[in-house]
């Protein structure tokens, strides 16, 4: 995709960078009352292409403010932002802006004062080789498999943004909100690997494990748990229920993706 404005050129994948933008005026519509405005612009800053989405909606607070990109990152309970975490895809808006080399940043002056996201790309420069991979493709190599992946956790907005994420890289990624719900489609899609929050409301994620490890067509996928909690006790409560790793939310991207990388170490319990 190139977005041209005289020499403001930019290289990507259109369906991607789209997603990206979308996104962004979606956070801003989710949590700006009616009567509010918001407002998108472009402009060139040395050797970017910046585009930014303010708007004049219920902000964010500056405790948050640093967190705001993070996978299961929630406000307080007093916040409106509190109904589907920060804002749907945060996440992904950052892992895509990545991919194409640029970033993206988030501004407020606080509650009730509005919020500006920005997405920074690098200028096209014509003279550039256009043989590297796009980053449409997925981020597999020859050596890598692609992975059947169920996620189950009832924050549907980071579930999906998480799910999005391991999408691009390649997987096959099925979303559930409820324990049951796991268990009545895992038999049937077959997830490889498990990636299972524990505080889930119907039944916890300990139990979750410990009934799908009783499943043939499940027993020997790979479990790994998200948690609010990283305690000691939490992790041998982990291990117990036979997950084979764990991560405290929210989980960083780079370490869940070396363990996808190696998937076949079911035997080797790491917590």
């Amino acid at each position: 995709m190139r977005l041209v404005s005289k020499n403001a050129v930019v290289l990507g994948d259109r369906k991607r960078l789209i997603q990206v933008l979308t996104n962004l005026l979606n956070n801003s519509a989710k949590y700006t009352p009616q009567g509010g405005e918001i407002q998108i612009c472009m402009e060139m800053k040395g050797s970017e292409v910046c585009v930014a989405v303010s708007d004049n909606g219920i902000g964010i607070d500056s405790t948050l403010l640093p967190q705001v990109f993070d996978l299961f990152t929630q406000a307080s309970r007093t916040s409106d932002r509190v109904q589907g975490g920060l804002g749907l895809g945060l996440a992904l808006v950052k892992n895509i802006a990545s991919l194409h080399g640029g970033y993206v940043t988030a501004k407020s002056e606080g509650q009730g004062k509005g919020s500006t996201f920005a997405l920074a790309l690098p200028i096209f420069e014509s003279g550039r080789v256009e043989t590297d991979h796009p980053p449409s493709e997925p981020l597999l190599n020859s050596t890598e498999q692609s992975l059947r992946i169920q996620i189950v956790d009832d924050n549907l907005d980071a579930a999906e943004s998480l799910a999005a994420l391991l999408t691009a890289d390649g997987h096959v990624v099925d979303v559930q909100e409820s324990a049951y719900g796991a268990l009545k489609t895992s038999e049937t899609f077959h997830p490889e690997v498990f990636i299972l929050d524990i505080g889930l409301p119907d039944m916890d994620g300990y139990e979750l494990s410990r009934r799908l490890h009783d499943l043939a067509e499940t027993k020997d996928a790979i479990f790994v748990a998200l948690s609010g909690y990283g305690q000691a006790h939490d992790k041998v409560l982990a291990k117990t229920a036979g997950f084979d790793h764990y991560f405290v939310k929210p989980v960083e991207m780079p370490a869940l993706r070396r363990v996808l990388k190696c998937p076949n170490v079911q035997h080797s319990r790491s917590a």
